[in-house]
């Protein structure tokens, strides 16, 4: 009997001692899984430059009609972060101090979002008004339909960036939070075969001036770059 006994103590403390060690394996694994997610986090939150909420619909939504990208979003971050931090994608200056411009190769695919208006395309324009966000008022927009004209990838992208002050500023006025700390956010993307910046639709310039709480920056309407939007956008539309 005191053999038995023995046998069976023995047998328990094994399977004691045996799950406790998976135990321990199942804890140890769990703690490298939040330790790997609390390093990813810390790695998104220490890049100079994220995507901010407004432009990720480029990403995400299937109903955006703009210029998509189908490029996971996080290694976007990651590539354009390594270009800026290279020396290869230095800030040019935008339409205000608070907005810069990276030109870089398009890496991601993207094929292009504008068209030039000619005689033979002319009768495929369509017209409408739309706004970009729920929280904005619709405005007259034309565009040509993407089974309509020609697309093709592009050259370059410009990646439009605005100040983390100017994101903020924008938020409070709409009641939003961008939810990051980075010095900058990508607020656009624009797939384009030059490098340098195409003029901002004339009416995007006149919601501009309209202030933040109308989906705008604040920005005074400058005549000259008005003019020069208007001298663009008269011969060529948006593809969606």
């Amino acid at each position: 009997k005191m053999v038995k006994w023995s046998m069976v103590f023995g047998l328990v403390l094994s399977a004691n001692i045996f799950k406790g060690a998976l135990c321990f394996s199942d804890s140890l694994r769990t703690s490298r899984l939040r330790l790997h997610a609390t390093t990813l986090r810390m790695a998104s939150s220490e890049r100079e430059i994220v995507i901010d909420p407004f432009c990720m619909r480029q990403f995400t939504d299937d109903a955006y009609t703009g210029t998509k990208i189908n490029y996971d979003p996080d290694d976007f971050e990651v590539k354009i972060n390594d270009l800026f931090s290279a020396g290869q994608a230095p800030l040019v200056d935008g339409y205000a101090p608070f907005c810069k411009h990276l030109f870089v190769p398009n890496f991601a695919g993207v094929v292009g979002s504008i068209a030039a208006i000619t005689e033979e395309n002319i009768h495929l324009l369509k017209s409408g008004y739309e706004a970009r966000t729920e929280k904005e008022l619709p405005v007259l927009v034309r565009w040509f339909s993407a089974e309509d004209v020609p697309q093709s990838e592009t050259e370059f992208l410009d990646i439009i960036l605005y100040s983390r002050e100017q994101i903020r500023k924008e938020n409070e006025a709409m009641g939003e939070d961008s939810g990051s700390d980075a010095p900058w956010g990508i607020v656009s993307v624009k797939a384009q075969d030059i490098n340098y910046e195409i003029p901002m639709q004339p009416i995007t310039m006149m919601r501009n001036a309209l202030g933040a709480d109308q989906g705008g920056s604040g920005v005074t309407l400058d005549a000259d770059a008005y003019a020069a939007s208007v001298a663009f956008w008269t011969d060529h539309a948006t593809i969606k």
